[in-house]
């Protein structure tokens, strides 16, 4: 089983193939008894397409189990504040002429849970464990001009814009990136290092 990440406040809890069945199947109880966490009541809700595609992932090379989405997890109250996941193993052929050998992720934090800093320490612990497990050194963001909370955080986080796309469901996004050298210091990973932004995904 592949082992959660884990930051200050939050455990990054690997979505299983059987939590992403009863997810999509809207069978909130058993999704809730497989990674044994409480879910929103609207749960899939607005995530419900992108499960689909990490459940097909998965199902065609259950290897990416450690990369894909994971549940963002307050630790002691067993309750999903969001989620957070890379969209593939890195260095995944769309990505190769603008960041090769880098990795796209993406996140989430449910309006309730906004303004709190989940997303920056969620990233942070991402990037940290891709950095110091797998020697991943450049990330991607693909984030909506418009979407100003995420990017002022992927600002924040050090990312640069290199390029944009128009996304099927999400329309036009601007490209970002993070690159780190061999001796580049770790992001820190205190949400009270900079003021907490509101992110919607």
């Amino acid at each position: 089983m592949t082992a959660p990440i884990q930051s200050k406040r939050l455990d990054l809890i690997p979505m299983t193939p059987a939590f992403l069945r009863a997810s999509l199947d809207h069978n909130t109880q058993k999704a809730e008894q497989v990674l044994q966490l409480s879910l929103p009541s609207d749960w899939p809700g607005e995530s419900e397409a992108m499960l689909g595609l990490r459940r097909k992932q998965l199902e065609e090379d259950p290897t990416l189990q450690q990369w894909l989405i994971r549940a963002m997890v307050l630790r002691g109250a067993a309750f999903m504040v969001g989620h957070i996941g890379f969209h593939t193993a890195p260095d995944a052929e769309y990505l190769r002429t603008l960041s090769p050998g880098g990795v796209e992720f993406g996140f989430t934090v449910f309006p309730s849970f906004q303004r709190q800093g989940f997303a920056r320490e969620a990233a942070i612990a991402l990037i940290h464990w891709a950095r110091q497990t797998h020697g991943v050194n450049r990330f991607v963001l693909s984030i909506r001009p418009d979407n100003v909370p995420s990017q002022r955080l992927a600002a924040e986080l050090g990312f640069r814009r290199i390029g944009s796309h128009v996304d099927e469901i999400d329309g036009l996004e601007e490209i970002l990136e993070r690159r780190f050298c061999s001796d580049d210091a770790e992001l820190g990973d205190s949400p009270s290092d900079a003021p907490a932004m509101p992110v919607g995904d």
